[in-house]
């Protein structure tokens, strides 16, 4: 597949995760409006423990399958069989372990909460492999059907219930309809059915690749989750809230991004594992493409969310701004850790992909144990450190697998950072203006697209030049 197919289907994944994420916004800011941030503060307490489970799911055989060039029905049904089976195992544990988790917290009110959120591990096990179905055949339309549908169906729901006055069962509900919907529909857009069949060769086959993934997935969760579950024991709901409202703007233009780059580059590069010279050409496109639209995005998000936040959430969301920033800052640089590591597990190198992780997640917890005693703040600035140290982590290895140095990667990201930096510079002026706030976010976000644009356009940026040729050819096809 060509630079131009790759690309193609990550616009498409984009246009899915744009559609949903948008609907998403809305809604959240709707919630946002209705709910107090203390139930935000409990919903997310709930999630540090389904995310974590949740990455069973997700990780490890999805990916082993996607990576394995010969996978056929015997592999997808194998899976699918087995998914279905640790889903249910996980969900009985999660079960049982409410009362547990709600004595740790001192909340009782937790344990019903916790026994319906994990239904989601259940509903997860069905979606897991066909999205791995549709990774490894390029269907990523499909991916937008069953995404908008279920995240419009999930807003509907949500929002009704917030007026009706459900509280916290609001959130758990929208979570719930958004993947049950998404599931049903591509289980109705997807020719795929399982076999009756399994194969416990086929499954230590795949799992002899997927397992390292896995454990580099539950450390990666575990530690992100990490601060959530230390701020939701020694400090408020409502911190917790204001720290987890800050990751949520960020991560939803991330997610956008980072998602269309991640599900479509590794099945790419999967299928070309045995040419190093093509991984590493797509591993550059992809770090100069997603860092050219990332960066102005995070930089801009982070020097208007003082704006943002008092227009969209109103003030008594305020306290999240810092926790905004920073995650803007750590966000930028997620598409480049993206594309070094799915470089390095097309490669089949699984085992270094462990390795990176251990070493990464180490010195993150040690910053975490060192900010965690002095505020949440603290616990929040050491993201960022950690950020740079994971990036020459992660680049290191594909300087003698693909020839790809982090120096050369740095070189690849400077034009879009600086432009990005002049932008970030003039814009945050705008906020001195004596005028109202809703003015003054329109003035930000016009001025900040008309000087990115127009400094890409007078340096001449190859990323900027690339995206405008494709676009153009995309018209015009049409």
């Amino acid at each position: 597949m060509d630079n131009k197919n790759v690309f193609s289907n990550m616009l498409w994944r984009f246009f899915e995760r744009c559609g949903a994420q948008g609907v998403t916004l809305v809604v959240s800011v709707i919630l946002a409006r209705l709910l107090d941030p203390s139930v935000y503060g409990t919903v997310a307490l709930v999630t540090v423990f389904t995310t974590f489970l949740q990455v069973f799911v997700d990780s490890g055989l999805g990916n082993a399958l996607i990576q394995k060039k010969d996978a056929d029905d015997v592999d997808f049904s194998t899976v699918f069989f087995f998914n279905i089976f640790m889903c249910t195992v996980l969900y009985i544990c999660m079960y049982f372990a409410a009362p547990l988790i709600a004595s740790f917290y001192n909340m009782p009110e937790l344990v019903p909460i916790v026994r319906v959120v994990s239904l989601m591990l259940v509903i997860s096990g069905v979606k897991n492999v066909q999205q791995a179905y549709v990774s490894k055949h390029m269907m990523f339309k499909k991916f937008f059907y069953s995404t908008i549908g279920g995240t419009i169906f999930a807003a509907i729901v949500g929002i009704a219930m917030a007026y009706l006055g459900f509280g916290v069962w609001a959130l758990v509900a929208q979570m719930l309809v958004n993947l049950a919907t998404g599931t049903v529909i591509l289980w109705i857009t997807i020719k795929w059915r399982p076999k009756f069949v399994f194969s416990f060769k086929r499954l230590k086959g795949l799992f002899s690749y997927g397992w390292k993934l896995l454990v580099s997935a539950l450390l990666e969760t575990g530690y992100n989750d990490l601060r959530q579950l230390i701020i939701g024991k020694f400090y408020s709901r409502s911190d917790l809230a204001f720290f987890d409202k800050g990751k949520h703007f960020p991560s939803l233009i991330v997610t956008n991004v980072n998602s269309s780059i991640d599900s479509v580059l590794f099945p790419v590069m999967s299928s070309s594992q045995d040419d190093k010279d093509k991984v590493r050409a797509m591993t550059r496109r992809a770090i100069k493409t997603s860092t050219y639209i990332m960066f102005p995005l995070m930089i801009g998000l982070a020097v208007c969310s003082k704006s943002i936040v008092t227009i969209l959430l109103t003030e008594k969301w305020l306290p999240c701004v810092p926790f905004m920033i920073v995650y803007c800052i750590t966000y930028a640089f997620y598409p480049i850790h993206t594309a070094n590591l799915n470089a390095i597990k097309a490669m089949g190198r699984s085992d270094m992909f462990l390795k990176l992780e251990i070493i990464k997640k180490t010195i993150g917890i040690l910053f975490v144990l060192v900010t965690m005693r002095h505020s949440v703040m603290a616990m929040a600035y050491s993201l960022i450190v950690t950020t740079f140290t994971s990036q020459i982590i992660n680049a290191w290895p594909n300087k003698k697998l693909l020839n790809y140095s982090y120096i050369d990667q740095i070189k690849d990201m400077l034009p879009a950072m600086l432009i990005s930096a002049v932008m970030g510079i003039i814009v945050i002026l705008v906020q001195f203006l004596n005028i109202n706030v809703i003015f003054i976010l329109v003035i930000q976000v016009t001025l900040g697209g008309v000087i990115y644009i127009g400094l890409s356009k007078v340096f001449h940026l190859e990323s900027f030049e690339y995206l405008l040729d494709f676009v153009k050819k995309l018209v015009k096809k049409k």
